[in-house]
């Protein structure tokens, strides 16, 4: 579905300004722990000497986000006792999750030596976990709150304005405050300021129907948040445990070539869905999968677009894998090319925070006015570009103006096809299922991009970085082609499924 209007934009009223504001916030919660569970990470590895092929499977880390679609109908359906009494059930959700992301980002700190590797993973998971979880809650509420592609354009930006500023904050000052102390005191600090929010929340106006008093509230969700977060790293840990042992059962280490198995895992979905699709698109308005709380927003996802549910979820799982395989490999290179901590810290704070900003800007632009269509064309250009770009630093002398101007580029092509894409996204979602149905698509268009960005280190040491970059812009250019048949993709009518509660 790539059907959009032309015209000019609104002037912004004061209820959409304060929306913005707020998605500005909620933007910056979730962007500065991403950045240290996946580039920081990498970065901070690297310099303790781990394997090039450990390293990245560390990027596997970030596939957790792809399958925020299991707990998504929980963060729909469910409220955290205590702050949802009196913010509300989003902004329940998220006020726990900030929690999450503070105890588990103190835990990395004090592993920052990396001389527990799993120990280290396990705290990475569980930063990775709650940022997720915090994203479902927000994107459900954007979705909730401007349901048109003209409302979200404006709304998108803000949001990515401070995901993007707050990954500029995570990684120059990380990077920094590590070339001047280490990189607990590097963690330590970003903890902090990703815990500020949280006052910032909790000091925000009641929902309409609150049923209980602020300080009770707030003392109510501080002490129900303690028993979930010490059970799910108990539950975190156990999983973990289990797949090393199958890891090793396999015969996997740091020496295997996983490309193969990611491209037949990558597969399976497809697969699945081509075979359980013409069932589910004969489906009447009472079929049980359609009405089932856990799975009918997902079954009513394939039932609107039918067999063209697997186009739009092959469009959307190439878009990003360019960006997401350079932010895997970028850091490490940038550190084996010969740039100290404090180059690396400039180009992530001075250098990315404008180029990225200037780029989320005219993606929101051009995603509020353009045919989707072009917009997202015009996003996977830019974001080949910007890995390109990496080829040329790769083989150039390591001068600071070249490091400057290559994470120039590439922070403006992909903010630009970031705001353009979590548009597409949203106007593919059920306005009925926000977070269920955002979260699944959003997890999917990331699932092939993650899976080889654990493969990354394997696949840079047999295509070096300049193969490896070419291969990356290449993957980003390639989506366009898909373009001509996605703008014939049109649903058909909203499901009859369940509806969230109120």
């Amino acid at each position: 579905m790539i059907a959009g209007k032309r015209g000019k934009l609104r002037q912004v009223d004061p209820d959409r300004r304060r929306l913005m504001l707020l998605y500005l916030l909620l933007g910056f919660s979730a962007g500065l722990p991403f950045y240290m569970f996946n580039a920081v990470l990498t970065l901070r590895l690297s310099r303790h000497g781990v394997d090039i092929a450990l390293i990245g499977f560390f990027a596997w880390v970030a596939l957790l986000p792809t399958f925020k679609f299991l707990w998504a109908p929980i963060v729909d359906r469910l409220s955290v006792p205590g702050f949802s009494s009196f913010w509300g059930q989003r902004r329940g959700w998220i006020m726990l999750s900030q929690l999450g992301i503070f105890a588990a980002m103190v835990a990395m700190a004090f592993t920052a030596d990396d001389t527990n590797l799993p120990l280290v993973a396990l705290f990475a998971i569980l930063l990775a976990f709650w940022t997720t979880t915090l994203e479902v809650a927000a994107d459900g509420w954007r979705i909730e709150l401007a349901p048109t592609q003209e409302a979200q354009g404006p709304i998108v930006a803000a949001n990515l304005w401070g995901y993007r500023s707050a990954m500029v904050a995570a990684g120059s000052g990380a990077a920094l405050v590590a070339a001047r102390a280490d990189w607990m005191w590097a963690y330590l600090a970003i903890a902090l300021l990703a815990f500020l929010p949280f006052p910032v929340l909790a000091a925000m106006r009641p929902e309409p129907l609150a049923v209980a008093k602020r300080t009770g509230a707030l003392l109510r969700g501080l002490g129900v948040s303690v028993p979930i977060l010490v059970l799910s790293s108990l539950a975190t840990a156990l999983v973990g445990w289990l797949a090393l042992r199958g890891f090793s059962a396999l015969g996997i280490t740091s020496d295997s070539n996983v490309t193969p198995y990611v491209l037949v895992i990558c597969m399976l979905p497809f697969l699945a869905l081509a075979v359980a699709l013409p069932r589910i698109r004969k489906m009447g308005e009472d079929a049980p999968w359609r009405r089932s709380p856990a799975l009918g927003p997902y079954v009513d996802i394939f039932w609107r677009y039918g067999f063209a549910t697997l186009l739009v979820l092959g469009f959307v799982s190439l878009y990003r894998v360019g960006d997401v395989l350079a932010l895997t490999l970028s850091h490490p290179m940038w550190d084996a090319r010969g740039y100290s901590l404090n180059q690396i810290g400039i180009a992530d704070g001075a250098v990315a925070l404008p180029a990225s900003i200037v780029g989320v800007a005219i993606g929101g632009w051009i995603a509020a006015r353009w045919r989707l269509g072009w917009a997202l064309a015009v996003g996977a250009l830019f974001a080949a570009l910007g890995n390109w770009v990496y080829v040329w630093l790769w083989q150039a002398r390591p001068e600071g103006w070249i490091l400057y101007a290559s994470v120039a580029a590439d922070q403006f092509g992909n903010g630009l096809a970031g705001a353009v894409f979590v548009v597409y996204l949203s106007m593919l979602v059920n306005p009925r299922f926000p977070s269920a149905q955002y979260a699944f698509l959003s997890g999917f268009a990331f699932l092939l991009a993650r899976l080889l960005a654990g493969a990354s280190g394997t696949m840079q040491q047999e295509m070096g970085y300049d193969g490896f970059f070419l291969l990356s812009g290449a993957l980003s250019l390639a989506a366009i082609l898909l373009l001509p048949f996605l703008a014939r993709v049109v649903p058909r009518g909203m499901s009859a499924g369940p509806e969230r509660p109120v």
